[in-house]
């Protein structure tokens, strides 16, 4: 019997990196290197970009790039996972920063880090892939859009104005800059976004981002423009930071950090999933994933980094710049390190119009149009599931806006099967009886079978249906094919059987599954059927005992000969 140390240790080592993960990195090191410099000169726009849209400023965005993409590389369940700062998860740090400030935003990092690597232990990875596709897509067509709408104030050249959501903060903005035009900003950003789009499309493999920032920097250098749309970075990377928020304070970071830590294990496996989809070979541990990301988030605080997911985008340029193990996204965090400590000057001048640009680009681009088409296709449900879902990630926030999505999505799943539940009449066997024995028959005992789940979704139509049987002496419940039954539908036959035996209607049942019994016995459903031994193990049994049944009342002449069932109730 193993002790509970070594169970521990041995939890503890199979979340550890693999030694067959680390080996595959000296197969292919020059690819994987080329792959991790590409990874790397795309990142580093949309490193500053949302580090400066997430209110903790450049350098967070850079140093989460850096700490976070190299360890969730190293201890990540996916070989080609890139991770770093997103557009979803500045979304949700906003707020953050706009309630507890910068040192707020660094303990529900820490916070959500420590809950992932919670969730790691607790091997909650399997239960991501549950997220229906509606729910995804519509959650990223929501991100897109709070994106692009983040960004319309730099577009615009103008301040920020305060306020929380983001649909009225670009509306406002447009109204400043009505008042106040600044058409060299939304010149350049809009510059950005057609090379960015332009060149994506030509030449998929090329990073026109970078390529758009250095052509928006040198002509705002050129032309001396105004510095209100300069961004300024630091000249290395920031130190260490220590300044948490007062321990008074956490249990308030608790929401939030749930929040954060929600959307990076839900957009980190998204990620690795997506990477599995695009590649031939290769596949996640999602509890490893959520390990690695768990640990990064942990650590990118320390050195001034905001919370880090795996990033779709990036990975995806990984995954197509050839890359085949860990080795090219830890060549992606060390580029950008060397970018910070070496090149930081060089990058100080960026205008952040330009960095709207990136983003908004970027934005556009996660939206598929195809998949979205296609996906609001297939049913209606799955159409009211995505809109729902993406507009709640526009008016509330984006763990909330899952939430919805589940619910709405569970509701109409409940409603599809509810809806497969039926209740026919069926034709009894008709054996050798005489005509008018025939017509006695059909006028005084009717079968019905119950087709599917008889639970509380389908309940209450059951219940309907079958107390609304009129003209009726005996109803024979058919079971055989009911495929589970909760207690509301045990509480509704038993319900439907004492108000037709109020009616002077017999009830008998027939075919119950052995697996279903404990429920109907647990809330006595068929205890008055069995008192009168009225329950039976197959149809034909019932149907014996109802012509019996029918000879004791005197509507039927002479009892039925046809069966030679005995009438014994399934205990």
């Amino acid at each position: 019997m193993t002790s509970p140390f070594h169970r521990a240790w041995g939890l503890v080592h199979s979340l550890l990196p693999a030694r067959a993960d680390l080996a595959l990195m000296g197969r292919a090191p020059r690819r994987d290197l080329l792959a991790g410099l590409t990874v790397a000169i795309v990142a580093l726009p949309l490193a500053l970009g949302f580090g400066i849209s997430s209110g903790a400023g450049a350098e967070a965005g850079l140093a989460t790039a850096v700490v976070a993409g190299a360890l969730a590389a190293v201890f990540g369940g996916s070989n080609l996972q890139v991770s770093g700062p997103t557009g979803a998860m500045t979304v949700v740090l906003v707020p953050i920063v706009a309630e507890y400030g910068t040192r707020g935003v660094l303990a529900v990092g820490l916070l959500a880090g420590l809950l992932m690597v919670a969730l790691s232990v607790a091997r909650a990875g399997r239960y991501m892939s549950y997220v229906p596709a509606p729910v995804i897509e519509g959650f990223t067509l929501g991100i897109a859009g709070v994106i692009g709408l983040q960004q319309v104030p730099s577009a615009l050249g103008v301040p920020k104005p305060d306020g929380e959501n983001v649909v009225a903060i670009a509306w406002r903005a447009a109204g400043e800059f009505l008042h106040e035009p600044n058409w060299m900003a939304i010149v350049l950003a809009c510059g950005v976004v057609g090379l960015m789009l332009a060149g994506a499309r030509w030449k998929p493999t090329v990073p026109f981002s970078l390529i758009a920032v250095v052509v928006a920097t040198v002509v705002t250098k050129a032309l001396h423009l105004d510095a209100a749309m300069i961004g300024h970075l630091p000249s290395g990377l920031p130190a260490p930071s220590l300044g948490f928020v007062h321990p008074s304070e956490v249990p308030s970071l608790l929401a939030p950090a749930v929040a954060v830590a929600a959307l990076a294990a839900l957009e980190s496996l998204m990620s690795a999933s997506a990477a599995d989809a695009m590649s031939v070979g290769q596949r996640h541990d999602s509890d490893k994933e959520l390990f690695g990301q768990g640990l990064a988030n942990i650590a990118a605080p320390l050195f001034g980094g905001v919370a880090a997911t795996g990033a779709i985008a990036r990975t995806a340029v990984n995954v197509r710049s050839g890359a085949s193990s860990r080795l090219a996204a830890l060549t992606h965090a060390g580029v950008l390190a060397v970018i910070v400590f070496a090149a930081a000057p060089l990058v100080s001048g960026i205008p952040l119009a330009a960095l709207a640009g990136v983003l908004i680009a970027t934005a556009i681009r996660m939206v598929e149009v195809g998949s979205l088409r296609a996906m609001a296709r297939a049913t209606r449900s799955d159409a009211v599931i995505l809109a729902l879902t993406a507009a709640a990630t526009l008016a509330l926030d984006l763990v909330m806006a899952v939430l919805v999505g589940m619910a709405v999505a569970g509701a109409l799943a409940l409603r599809a099967v509810a809806r497969q539940t039926r209740l026919d009449q069926v034709p009894l066997d008709r054996g050798d009886h005489t005509a008018e024995e025939h017509a006695l028959l059909a006028e005084h005992i009717v079968a019905y079978r119950i087709d599917g789940p008889l639970f509380f979704a389908a309940a209450h139509r059951f219940l309907l249906e079958l107390t609304d049987v009129a003209d009726v002496r005996v109803i024979i419940l058919r079971m055989s094919r009911v495929t589970t039954i909760d207690a509301t539908g045990a509480l509704v036959l038993k319900d439907a059987i004492d108000k037709l035996t109020r009616r002077g209607i017999t009830v008998m049942a027939s075919g119950i599954r052995p697996g279903q019994v404990r429920t109907l016995d647990s809330l006595a459903a068929l205890d008055a059927l069995r008192a009168n031994g009225r329950v039976y193990a197959t149809t034909p049994d019932a149907i014996h005992a109802a012509r019996i049944h029918l000879h004791h009342a005197g509507v039927l002449a002479t009892p039925a000969q046809t069966s030679t069932a005995v009438e014994e109730p399934v205990r």
